[in-house]
């Protein structure tokens, strides 16, 4: 009974649905990476990649043209529940899925992704599918949620397992559209920790605090949530804020947080998480790894 209350909580959080059987087929199909695969083991914990996905979103909601995207061509200020469902979907497909599933999942983004554009508040044109938006997106996602990881999960995770978790993660992302080349066509898509370091601060001058933006935040922070399920959301949208980058904040406006608040909501993770991790034992992460043939 309790198990399954807990899971009931978690997939009220991002309004999943029905256990993820198809994630059992077909046998020995390792997808995009398989089960030796970093993104196999940083994608695998339900609560760091739920606090790395608010910190992501906040992150996105500085870049103009990435938040008008959303802005324009999303239900988020509707459904932000369903918002985040759909991101957590496409995550585990890409990530646990069969081969055909995973691939499906990426051409039916990038379909859409090809058909939207918009106009921004100061005139200009964007494009959904634009390669430097699509990279801002990678970039805030992949460093929010291995920070997450490495926080409140493994914080003795190698630099070589940091560098090839982004490595590995570029191929969602090259699959997507988004190709970075330099003049001569040479490939510069940033592949270790410390060139994804270096291209996120490429994009400073670009972001932008706007009343859109603090819209959006605004939002995430006061995320809706049912009686049962407002202890989960609120440690979970606290740690990611706390999992911002330390230049977010200022430009956010926010005082970053001390190393005892940081300690104590870790301690509050830890606590809570154990039942979570628990309850979801028989999720997509083990699903995928029995179709591989691994039942511990």
């Amino acid at each position: 009974m309790l198990k399954q209350f807990i899971i009931q909580q978690v997939r009220s959080v991002v309004g999943g649905g029905k256990p993820p059987t198809e994630y059992l087929y077909p046998p020995g199909d390792p997808g995009l990476f398989g089960p030796d695969s970093v993104v196999w083991r940083v994608h695998g914990d339900f609560m760091s990649m739920m606090i790395g996905g608010i910190s992501s979103l906040i992150l996105q909601a500085l870049h103009p043209s990435a938040l008008a995207g959303v802005w324009d061509h999303s239900s988020f200020r509707e459904d932000l529940k369903g918002r985040l469902g759909r991101t957590a979907s496409f995550i585990a497909a890409t990530t646990y899925g069969n081969t055909e599933m995973a691939t499906r999942s990426i051409a039916r983004v990038k379909k859409i992704h090809d058909s939207l554009k918009g106009t921004l508040p100061d005139g200009s044109e964007y494009w959904v599918s634009d390669p430097h938006l699509l990279y801002w997106v990678h970039l805030t996602e992949a460093s929010s949620f291995l920070n997450a990881h490495q926080i409140y999960l493994n914080p003795h995770i190698s630099e070589a397992d940091q560098d090839q978790y982004f490595l590995e993660m570029s191929r969602i992302s090259k699959d997507l559209g988004c190709s970075i080349l330099d003049q001569y066509g040479h490939d510069q898509f940033a592949k270790t920790k410390a060139s994804v370091q270096r291209a996120i601060e490429s994009y400073f001058p670009e972001l932008n605090y706007s009343d859109r933006s603090k819209w959006v935040i605004d939002l995430l922070e006061h995320f809706p949530a049912e009686p049962n399920t407002y202890v989960l959301n609120r440690l979970i949208i606290k740690a990611g804020f706390y999992n911002l980058p330390s230049w977010a904040y200022p430009l956010i406006g926010r005082p970053a947080p001390s190393a005892l608040e940081r300690h104590l909501l870790n301690q509050s993770i830890q606590l809570i998480a154990k039942p979570v991790r628990w309850a979801l034992s028989n999720g997509v992460a083990t699903h995928a790894r029995r179709r591989m043939g691994i039942y511990n």
